[in-house]
């Protein structure tokens, strides 16, 4: 029988940290293209390996930050010895457009990078396409001869008999 060592049962399950950061909502699109590869660059410089890196767009802040009731968050998956991870946190806290931000530290098998959504439904529609076709199947089709009502046919009766 043969012992695993530290270092074999580290490399098993690898960590890496998610860092969430918002900024803020008036921010233009190309600028905040700019802020994210900032950071990304920040966090290479500072021994950090980037996993994956997602903007994930506009969304409502649970409470109001800084008198912003929205944000545009962006999620950064990393890989490093964990002392990167001060570095880059200070810098955002210096940053005027970042008005949240956490790290977290995740175990387990590294996270894939994400495909665009349009790509993933394309596939979705080529792999099955009978779903498209089964949930047109489920609508209640409308019937001109269904359409009258029964009031309509007794009255139609009763004028025809006077």
């Amino acid at each position: 029988m043969s012992q695993k060592t530290l270092s074999e049962t580290m490399n098993d399950q690898q960590s890496y940290y998610e860092t969430m950061y918002i900024l803020r909502p008036d921010i233009a699109e190309d600028e905040v293209t700019n802020h994210i590869n900032k950071y990304n660059k920040l966090l290479e410089e500072f021994g950090g390996t980037i996993l994956d890196s997602q903007m994930r767009g506009k969304r409502r802040l649970a409470y109001q930050i800084a008198k912003h009731r929205e944000g545009i968050y962006v999620q950064l998956s990393h890989q490093g010895d964990g002392q990167h991870i001060f570095k880059i946190e200070k810098a955002m806290r210096l940053g005027e457009d970042v008005i949240r931000y956490m790290t977290v530290k995740q175990e387990g098998p590294l996270p894939t990078p994400r495909s665009s959504t349009k790509s993933s439904t394309q596939a979705d529609d080529k792999e099955n396409p009978k779903t498209k076709v089964e949930s047109e199947e489920k609508q209640p089709a409308i019937n001109a001869d269904t359409s009258t009502s029964g009031k309509d046919d007794t009255q139609i009766t009763e004028s025809t008999e006077s």
